[in-house]
């Protein structure tokens, strides 16, 4: 269990790597997968709403507070990196829903979580404006009710939902950060000259970065000369080892044995979790 002055350390050690330079979050999907992704050394590590869903059969968004909780819970047990937490919508279209699953990030020793513009509504995917500036407002407000070293994160959804509109979003991220919150992101910007407007419009608060914008993978280094301060994988390292499995599945159920030449050893798995006792 995450004691308080453990998860106020990882709170701090989290801000911290936001005040300068430019670092990868990559995003663990469960416990194992968390234990071995540290073992690489990043400084820091998310959960994937999609990858979490994914272990329950489930798909993204299909999650509750509960569950989601659960899933980041059992990664903050397996590290001592920093984590913090994909949570969607906040769990609730009510600006009161977003500020409980904060409270309930901070209490669970989380180091930061996401809070995104959606409404789980495919007919109307994006809170209004007013409404999505008021969901961060009391997000940022149970931070500050907490008192303790925590990264929020503010998203804006357009381009993952058909709303291609770079000026809505930045006039969200905008309103975000001047809501108060610490961290700014817009998935799937569609090049690099969209993740320098949206540096430039909300500096100096810092701005995470889905890798891979639309137009192609920009090399880490040319994302940092651009200013962003962090880059995120989503659900593409679950995605990675889904489709690993499913490939080599494919592969030997057509007779193609020589393909498990190129799995990993179990010793390298293994070797990265938990001993007995």
């Amino acid at each position: 269990m995450t004691t308080t002055t453990d998860a106020a350390a990882r709170g701090e050690r989290f801000a911290a790597l936001h005040r300068s330079g430019c670092f990868l979050l990559p995003n663990a999907w469960d416990a194992g997968s968390a234990r071995l992704l540290a073992s690489l050394g990043p400084a820091a590590l998310a959960t994937t709403s999609a990858g979490a869903a994914w272990t329950l059969g489930k798909q993204d968004s299909a999650m509750d507070r509960a569950e989601a909780l659960a899933n980041a819970r059992a990664i903050l047990v397996e590290t001592d990196l920093p984590v913090s937490a994909d949570f969607e919508d906040g769990f609730g279209p009510a600006p009161e829903a977003c500020a409980a699953t904060v409270r309930a990030a901070i209490e669970a020793g989380l180091a930061g979580c996401t809070i995104e513009d959606t409404t789980r509504d495919a007919a109307a995917p994006i809170h209004g404006f007013d409404a999505a500036v008021a969901r961060v407002r009391a997000a940022v407000a149970a931070v500050r009710e907490k008192g303790r070293p925590f990264v929020l994160t503010a998203r804006a959804e357009n381009f993952l939902h058909g709303r291609p509109d770079l000026e809505d979003t930045i006039r969200r991220l905008v309103a975000f950060a001047e809501a108060g919150a610490d961290c700014l992101y817009a998935p799937a910007l569609p090049d690099l000259e969209a993740i320098r407007r949206v540096v430039a419009a909300v500096a100096p608060k810092p701005v995470n970065v889905l890798i891979g914008p639309r137009a192609g993978l920009v090399p880490m280094a040319d994302l940092a000369a651009a200013g962003v301060r962090r880059v995120s994988l989503g659900g593409a390292l679950a995605r990675a080892a889904y489709g690993q499995a499913l490939d080599l599945t494919r592969a030997l159920l057509g007779g193609d044995l020589p393909r498990m030449a190129a799995v990993m050893p179990h010793a390298a798995v293994n070797g990265a979790m938990r001993p007995p006792g």
